[in-house]
């Protein structure tokens, strides 16, 4: 896969993205989270997550106190060292990793607390969900990162002709 393509192509088309997302912000289209949802799908039967995870080596997810505590007695530890050893807090007074690539991420690009792993990296690229328009500046600034996030906003121009 071909990140630095895909990056190049979404900066040369965020102005474009972010025109077509205002508008679905404007006047959603009847059946839009239908549409969204047929959409996401489509896109992650062509992509594998796996063959690139440049979200878990280039950004980190926030961790809430609920997936400290779910992930740290995942990891047999305290809350308190799990954060002391993984997590610093940013300047938006969020929790998120001390470093990247994600401490989790293993060579083959799976996660080894996958079945645990925080919320934020289940629902990234957030192309699923209801309401897509709520979230433009963060589906624009996804599509930098993630190629699956740059192709749903490519076919979504395609599956809604406004």
């Amino acid at each position: 896969m071909d990140l630095e393509n895909y990056r190049n192509q979404a900066l040369l088309k965020q102005k474009e993205h972010k025109k077509f997302l205002d508008q679905l912000k404007r006047k959603p289209p009847k059946n839009l989270d239908y549409t969204v949802q047929e959409t996401h799908d489509e896109v992650f039967e062509k992509i594998d997550c796996l063959s690139c995870a440049n979200c878990c080596k280039t950004t980190g997810p926030l961790f809430t106190e609920k997936d400290i505590e779910r992930i740290s007695k995942h990891l047999k530890m305290k809350a308190a060292d799990f954060e002391h050893k993984f997590l610093r807090t940013d300047e938006d007074q969020d929790k998120v990793l001390q470093h990247l690539p994600c401490w989790f991420l293993n060579s083959d690009n799976t996660c080894s607390i996958y079945k645990v792993r925080p919320k934020a990296c289940c629902e990234f690229p957030h192309t699923d969900r209801k309401k897509i328009y709520q979230i433009n500046h963060l589906t624009i600034k996804n599509t930098v990162i993630c190629p699956a996030a740059f192709e749903f906003v490519e076919r979504m121009k395609k599956n809604i002709r406004q």
